[in-house]
């Protein structure tokens, strides 16, 4: 048993040395089936399937961990529902693939089907009928209220999590519900302006009154309307 972790620890020593060599020391170490590909660990993945992304990875043990990694990458960035990948090696024969998929903002009716898509409109292979996707809901595709819902995604992820639909009202007022509350406001909302609605609503918690809407559309004011 000790010679065979003695040739593991020779065989990675003279690796490190190869590998500061010329660019001959990884075509030396991808011949030698010590660093054949034994393993592919992926990161990173939420909606991808680990399955798809092997295929399109297209690596199998008689490949060497040696050999170049952009190609892989770029197999992989194919999916639709990835946005960067890195492949990196874990000698000695394992294929690390981190990836940042394409972010889900909403399910909305796209040539006639609810479909998932992220901030630029983009139809991603997210199917809301297999699983079960708590995102707002949009009529359409609609580049301002993406905008919208994408930020308070990535900077209030507590308010995104209550806005079940929303919608264009005009050309610049948009209605987004957050269950039984409608917030009207117009299309250059800010995330710091969206979050002006939290103080309005613990006083009116406070003071036991209930409202169906809460308008933004005017500088510095939250008006608030009862039923």
């Amino acid at each position: 048993m000790w010679w065979r972790v003695l040739r593991g620890v020779l065989v990675a020593a003279g690796a490190v040395t190869l590998v500061g060599s010329p660019w001959w020391g990884p075509l030396t170490l991808a011949r030698l089936d010590y660093f054949h590909v034994r393993r592919v660990e992926f990161e990173g993945l939420r909606y991808a399937k680990g399955s798809e992304l092997l295929r399109l990875l297209d690596v199998d043990t008689t490949q060497s961990v040696w050999q170049p990694l952009p190609p892989l990458g770029a197999r992989v960035a194919s999916h639709a529902l990835v946005a960067d990948v890195e492949v990196v090696r874990r000698l000695p024969g394992t294929l690390l693939v981190r990836v940042t998929e394409r972010e889900l903002v909403a399910l909305a009716l796209l040539d006639g089907m609810l479909r998932s898509v992220d901030v630029r409109g983009r139809a991603l292979p997210i199917d809301p009928t297999q699983m079960a996707l708590d995102v707002p809901i949009l009529a359409a595709v609609d580049p301002m209220l993406l905008r919208v819902l994408d930020g308070l995604r990535q900077h209030a992820p507590a308010l995104y999590a209550r806005v079940t639909d929303a919608r264009r009202a005009g050309p610049d007022e948009l209605h987004f519900m957050l269950g039984p509350v409608r917030i009207r406001t117009t299309g250059d909302v800010t995330v710091s302006r969206f979050r002006d609605i939290l103080p309005v609503e613990a006083d009116l918690a406070r003071n036991q009154l209930r409202v169906v809407e809460l308008d933004l559309r005017f500088r510095d004011q939250v008006i608030a309307r009862q039923p």
